[in-house]
């Protein structure tokens, strides 16, 4: 492995990568293959560098559990809390304590650096200035209808599903119902027609009439002789 192949995974967009991977519910076998080392490396800086353990701390199930409990909390009357900050310069002491502390922390994951390499990440990473909190104020914030409505349909669709919808379903089924019952009369109808026993003799002529009558009656004389 090179020498200092880990630095470029310290750098800001690459941390970011490493936090995208993790909400995505990667494991750290995937996550070592996009980073192109073994588990085994990954598990070793996870251990020794601070930003990527902290990049790669949350998962998708816990970003998931974050989520719903925030949907969860607009559904219901909450609070607001808003913090004004304003920036003060540190106290000397705390000040250099602070440098003093991150300058060993540094030599121990740089042993390679040079005491000005080291001044310089100490002055870039422990700033002089620092906010405090002046101004509190809490607001008391109503439950959110939407949020609501979004629940309910998702997790009681039988009982809060769309009535438009429901209405839309009742009606096809009765068309279908119907459109079942006509084709039931036509084919009955269709099979009546075919039997001759149900033939209709239709005479539109009185004289013709009269003319099968007499037929009929001859024919009946010449039976019974």
């Amino acid at each position: 492995m090179a020498k200092g192949k880990y630095e470029k995974w310290l750098e800001k967009d690459n941390l970011t990568r490493l936090k995208a991977w993790a909400r995505d519910g990667l494991t750290d076998e995937q996550i070592a293959q996009n980073m192109d080392v073994g588990v085994s490396t990954l598990y070793k800086w996870k251990n020794k560098y601070r930003e990527i353990r902290e990049a790669l701390k949350k998962n998708k199930e816990i970003v998931n559990a974050e989520i719903e409990e925030s949907l969860i909390s607009t559904m219901k009357r909450h609070t607001i809390t808003t913090i004004q900050y304003k920036m003060v310069k540190k106290d000397k002491l705390v000040l250099d304590a602070e440098r003093a502390k991150y300058a060993n922390l540094y030599k121990i994951e740089h042993p390679e650096a040079t005491k000005k390499q080291i001044t310089i990440a100490v002055a870039e990473k422990i700033p002089v200035y620092e906010q405090i909190p002046f101004v509190k104020t809490v607001t008391e914030v109503d439950p959110n209808i939407s949020s609501m409505i979004f629940w309910l349909k998702n997790r009681l669709p039988d009982k809060y599903r769309d009535q438009t919808f429901k209405k839309l379903n009742e009606a096809q089924a009765r068309k279908a119902i119907a459109e079942a019952n006509i084709s039931e009369k036509q084919l009955k109808a269709l099979e009546e027609a075919d039997n001759p026993d149900n033939a209709t003799v239709v005479v539109d002529d009185i004289s013709k009439l009269k003319e099968l009558r007499d037929k009929n009656a001859d024919s009946s004389t010449k039976q019974g002789d």
